[in-house]
């Protein structure tokens, strides 16, 4: 955004972070809360303090305080900005699960680590937040986020403290840390949606289980090597032996057989798909065939835990 453009929106900002800069308290916190958004808004690829001061004339200490040492609560302004794209996004349809790279030269940026980088399609030197989004056909906004930490960082107590990392942070995967921003959105009284993910999350049968536990509906990708039955797999136990522990599943060889998704797939009838557009591309109308199977996920059997 040019100085110029950001100007045009002056009288829209500042009725936007008025509310939300009012739980920082103190008016300096205030004050350079909103240098720090116009910072980020204005055109510049680096988004750090000293950049960020160059291009908004701020004095650099006082923005570095700012952002790294003034006191106020974080999860305060995330409700209330959350509940700001609740209040605009009037008719959101879904709520996905996914993940912003940020791709980083050095080594100091807390998090930064080579890992999958989804901006540049390739693993490279890069933090990686987990989001948490509410989104319609026509629009998506982030409600909430939470920093990914390698485990490196974790294992490193000298990093660890330069950087300052809260004390006793412990490592959480990727999925872990989706479940916690549903957990805080669902605390929130957010309406609930479905949620949407692709098959990083998908692939984890844990992940749904407990998307399951939280009641929410779900539509996640899964890779075509997932192995199902198309029947269900619960059966009656054999009758109990007279020594020996009463047995608690059924036996393996008494379950049908499994197959890979893509299998399945190759065997359905031409009935079964039907063809479905669902949104408008840079590239003209997005479409695909699709086919509705209920199907009971093959691995975890001895748990069973198959639901459709």
């Amino acid at each position: 955004m040019t100085p110029r453009a950001l100007k045009a929106l002056e009288r829209r900002l500042e009725q936007f972070l008025e509310d939300l800069t009012a739980l920082m308290g103190r008016r300096e916190r205030r004050h350079w809360a909103r240098v720090y958004v116009e910072g980020l808004l204005l055109d510049g690829e680096r988004k750090s303090i000293e950049p960020i001061a160059t291009r908004t004339g701020a004095d650099v200490q006082a923005l570095r305080q700012f952002v790294g040492q003034s006191p106020w609560a974080v999860e305060q302004v995330e409700r209330r900005l959350a509940e700001k794209v609740v209040d605009l996004l009037r008719e959101p349809e879904v709520w996905i699960i996914d993940e912003t790279a940020f791709p980083k030269a050095g080594q100091h940026s807390v998090g930064v680590a080579r890992q999958y980088c989804g901006t540049l399609g390739k693993v490279a030197n890069c933090q990686v937040a987990v989001s948490l989004h509410w989104s319609s056909a026509e629009a998506s906004c982030p409600l909430l986020w939470r920093l990914y930490l390698p485990k490196a960082w974790l294992e490193d107590a000298e990093r660890a403290a330069e950087v300052k990392l809260p004390p006793g942070e412990v490592y959480r995967t990727k999925t872990e840390l989706a479940l916690e921003l549903i957990d805080q959105a669902l605390a929130w009284d957010l309406p609930r949606l479905p949620v949407v993910a692709d098959s990083f999350y998908g692939n984890d049968l844990s992940f749904r289980a407990a998307l399951r536990e939280r009641q929410l509906a779900y539509v996640v990708e899964v890779e075509a090597t997932t192995v199902v039955w198309t029947q269900d797999p619960q059966r009656p136990l054999p009758p109990a032996k007279k020594t020996g522990r009463p047995r608690q599943y059924p036996p393996q060889e008494a379950l049908p057989r499994p197959r890979d998704l893509r299998a399945v797939a190759e065997q359905l009838p031409a009935t079964a798909w039907r063809t479905v557009a669902w949104r408008e591309g840079s590239r003209g109308v997005q479409r695909s065939r699709f086919a509705r199977v209920p199907v009971w996920a093959a691995h975890g059997w001895r748990q069973q835990q198959h639901p459709p």
